[in-house]
């Protein structure tokens, strides 16, 4: 009798090994196809329903309507680049001045969007170089770097103003949401000297911050499923787009900066949360500046206070491009 419960009780354990090890496989390929799917959506150029996507049409009811109009209006160059990483062509509009600002778009948007800053920087007498993002607008590309991959291909575009407009070009770089994290990013690197300062708007601490944030606020997903997913998601962004969301930080780049930096964010600003912006300010260590603009949500400074935004702007660069 002894010995038929030990048989009985081995194939029991044997049972529950399977069932085990069957349920850890399914957990295991389910998560990696939930890393798929947000890889694809959140990585892969495409039409997002949580963005604008594409060039957004002008409306009269716009606040910003004559700036906006100013731009799509005014005669433009067209410049042209090779991305950094991949050799794709990025496409870029550009109106002379004097002193040159590179303006960078947002997640999903182009340069086309960009009309009320271009407005303002030319304004104040810069040149604006305003380039289409690998994977947006007439730019190829097949991945979102969230910053990490176009940084490098801003400092070439930086190159490319310095080679163009000679060794007494003066450039500011600037940029909003994924175009400011993209500057912050920017800073980091060793750049041509004729980068002078930087401005970024309600840019993120890190891709992987940011996709936590969004999969919590859209999805409503707790803290279990969300680990291990969005580590899931990082190792196939790394294994298809080559980076991990972790190291598309902004600020473990502004630790290496030592040139000015503007910060603007709005006081309601959920998307990239306002409270991403002290983490930014605190990182860097050059001069900065802190503007919040209170009640602007994303993206939206500019439009809810224009004066105050435009006279912030012009004094800091005022101060630190001569």
């Amino acid at each position: 009798m002894a010995k038929g419960n030990n048989s009985g009780k081995k194939f029991s354990k044997k049972r529950v090994i399977k069932w085990v090890t069957g349920i850890a496989v399914f957990l295991v390929l389910v998560f990696i196809g939930a890393g798929c799917y947000f890889f694809n959506m959140a990585v892969v150029p495409r039409q997002k329903s949580f963005v604008s996507n594409g060039t957004v049409a002008i409306k009269k009811s716009d606040p910003l309507y004559k700036e906006k109009m100013w731009y799509k209006k005014v005669k433009k160059q067209t410049w042209t680049e090779t991305s950094a990483k991949n050799n794709y062509r990025l496409v870029a509009n550009y109106l002379p001045a004097k002193k040159t600002v590179i303006i960078l778009h947002g997640y999903m948007s182009n340069k086309e969007n960009m009309g009320a800053y271009a407005q303002l920087f030319h304004s104040l007498g810069y040149n604006v170089l305003l380039p289409d993002a690998e994977g947006h607008g007439q730019s190829q590309g097949k991945y979102v770097g969230y910053g990490w991959l176009e940084k490098a291909d801003v400092k070439r575009w930086a190159q490319q103003v310095v080679r163009k407009n000679g060794k007494s070009s003066q450039i500011v770089i600037f940029g909003v949401s994924m175009g400011g994290a993209t500057t912050m990013m920017t800073a980091g690197l060793k750049l041509p000297s004729q980068v002078k300062a930087f401005i970024e708007d309600c840019g993120y601490t890190s891709a992987k911050n940011e996709i936590e944030h969004e999969a919590k606020v859209l999805y409503n997903m707790p803290a279990f499923p969300r680990f291990p997913l969005v580590e899931i998601l990082s190792g196939i962004t790394k294994l298809k787009a080559g980076y991990f969301l972790g190291e598309a930080s902004s600020r473990s780049q502004l630790k290496k900066n030592t040139k000015p930096m503007l910060f603007i964010h709005g006081s309601k600003d959920t998307f990239v949360p306002t409270s991403m912006v002290y983490k930014n300010y605190r990182a860097t260590n050059g001069p900065k500046q802190l503007l919040i603009i209170k009640g602007a949500v994303h993206a939206k400074s500019i439009e809810k206070n224009h004066q105050l935004y435009s006279k912030t702007v012009r004094k800091f660069l005022a101060k630190y491009v001569k």
